[in-house]
């Protein structure tokens, strides 16, 4: 049984209420065809999707995008920068604190409504405020409709890798779109996730069927895996990017590209060991023709005070929910990523 405590706002009435201006617009495309670009080898730039493992603070995230924008210029010929801006938090065991869009308020309760205003504003206002498009989750694909005309980058995570709806709607996305291989860690699952998000599909979506031409820009994203006793294994190292490799060749894919996400089962939640994982990950790049064309990034958990804190906590630029690096730790490690390339 289901009681309906209020009616969610719709794509149409939230893009109304908060616009995206055309000058932000313009800056949009230009990134995407940026992204674009990179993912299809035009462009050799290494793509580092960095920021807060949940974007629960407007003023923080917004802080935290700005710093990360006078630093894009200093290394914008080696790197691309796209902030996290992660608004949706998925929960192993559906507990806790799952995010902006159903709790706005991380001291208060559920308001959906509310959390779908707050998030798309505070994802405009990054674009207004450091000149930079933003990334976020696709953890519930209904919601991407919030957000289709403002993001540059979506992430599909590990738990909804094998979800038929979210295959469907990275179908149709316009922008790159990062697949996690799942839980247990099989590429074989992430390959058929890539394919699915690849080709053309026709589907039910916000109350219509509706079709799409295929995203040629789905691809993946390494984030490690658990096995049943609940341990985590690093899928980062040379033998498991050059299985990758030869997976993608296996397959009739575009665009063969990975994505190293830093923390979660790679470093065993250790957020500093991401300083490690990146610097490995890159060593190994250099030396090997395959992976230096097949490894275009990595995700990075970062924000503005290291480690993180409890949910109620009131500690600014602080996690609330996985641990991070702190900027002056992010800052340096982009830097030198950026003197290693």
């Amino acid at each position: 049984m289901f009681e309906i405590v209020r009616k969610i706002i719709t794509p149409e009435e939230v893009l109304s209420q908060i616009p995206f201006p055309p000058n932000l617009q313009k800056i949009k495309s230009e990134r995407d065809r940026t992204l674009q670009n990179i993912f299809s080898g035009a462009d050799n730039r290494l793509i580092l999707i960095v920021g807060p493992c949940s974007a629960d603070n407007r003023d923080a995230v917004c802080d935290y995008a700005c710093r990360l924008a006078a630093l894009a210029q200093k290394v914008q010929n080696e790197i691309f920068i796209v902030p996290r801006v992660y608004t949706n938090k998925p929960r192993t065991r559906g507990e806790g604190y799952k995010g902006m869009l159903h709790n706005p308020d991380p001291h208060k309760g559920t308001d959906i409504r509310e959390g779908i205003l707050r998030l798309r504003r505070m994802h405009v206002q990054v674009v207004q405020e450091s000149g930079l498009t933003s990334a976020d989750e696709m953890l519930y694909p209904d919601n991407y409709a919030y957000l289709q005309d403002v993001l540059s980058y979506v992430a599909v995570g590990a738990r909804s890798a094998e979800n038929q709806q979210h295959r469907l709607v990275a179908s149709g996305a316009d922008i790159p779109v990062g697949i996690k291989n799942p839980m247990n860690g099989s590429i074989q699952v992430l390959m058929n996730s890539l394919y699915a998000a690849q080709i053309a599909n026709e589907f039910q979506y916000h109350g219509n069927q509706v079709k799409t031409g295929g995203n040629p820009f789905a691809h993946a994203v390494l984030r490690g895996s658990v096995d049943t006793f609940g341990n985590n294994h690093p899928n980062y190292h040379y033998e498991d990017l050059i299985g990758v490799y030869r997976a993608y060749q296996k397959q009739n894919l575009h665009n063969p590209a990975v994505i190293i996400d830093t923390n979660h089962s790679n470093s065993d939640k250790n957020p500093f060991e991401q300083i490690r994982i990146a610097k490995e990950v890159l060593s190994v790049r250099r030396e090997s023709a395959e992976l230096h064309t097949l490894v275009k990034g990595f995700l990075i958990e970062s924000y503005i005070q290291d480690g993180n804190q409890p949910p109620n906590g009131t500690e600014y630029g602080k996690s609330i929910t996985d641990g991070c690096l702190g900027w002056d730790k992010t800052e340096k490690l982009i830097c030198d990523i950026a003197e290693n390339l």
